[in-house]
């Protein structure tokens, strides 16, 4: 996966290409699914939810500049599987999953695999994470419609932002970025596909 998938896409962040080497995708998926954990494309688990392609989740982490020092929000958590891979970059991981099911089972995951500098609760993602912020880095699992304002805001200066925007047809992956002055600017980087971000500042239910 790492050297097929990954390094000869484009992927050359070797700290992200250590941490997907090492987190084992099969952990966060069903049994059932395991014949396909490490295959080039996402893997559904419950809720009509993904956890997504290992490029995309490694693109968007390579394009979020993690650093160790990191705090880093996660929208999205799903099976937590993109989470583990971020608490190997990053000092604490605040992940957010709207599907109660999947936080729990996200947690227990991370929990039973000993990644402890992550924190999975479930609630409206587009919302953030407020009495948490701010955050370095915030990526985002599913396409909003446009970027959301409460994210920005939860940035810290010198933080990057990285999302996917778009409809049901067409989504391309933004990257956000809040200099030290406050400034932000916003640059997009390539197609994608995900499942709809939903909430206040999302789509619709």
């Amino acid at each position: 996966m790492v050297e097929q998938q990954l390094r000869r896409r484009g992927i050359h962040d070797e700290r992200v290409l250590g941490a997907m080497y090492k987190v084992p995708r099969h952990e966060f998926v069903g049994r059932q699914s395991w014949g396909e954990a490490y295959a080039d494309h996402p893997v559904g688990i419950g809720e009509q939810q993904t956890t997504s392609q290992p490029y995309m989740i490694a693109a968007m982490i390579q394009a979020a500049q993690i650093k160790p020092e990191d705090r880093v929000l996660e929208i999205g958590a799903g099976s937590g599987y993109q989470t583990a891979v971020l608490s190997e970059l990053a000092s604490q991981i605040f992940a957010v999953e709207r599907y109660a099911s999947l936080a729990d089972a996200a947690a227990q995951t991370l929990d039973r695999l000993g990644y402890r500098n992550a924190k999975v609760v479930s609630g409206d993602g587009s919302l953030g994470l407020p009495e948490a912020a701010p955050f370095d880095a915030i990526i985002v699992s599913a396409a909003a419609p446009r970027v959301p304002p409460a994210l920005v805001e939860q940035l810290a200066r010198g933080g990057r932002l990285v999302l996917p925007v778009g409809n049901s047809q067409e989504q391309v992956v933004q990257l956000v970025q809040r200099d030290h002055e406050g400034n932000v600017s916003v640059h997009t980087l390539e197609g994608c596909r995900f499942v709809p971000l939903i909430g206040q500042q999302g789509f619709a239910a």
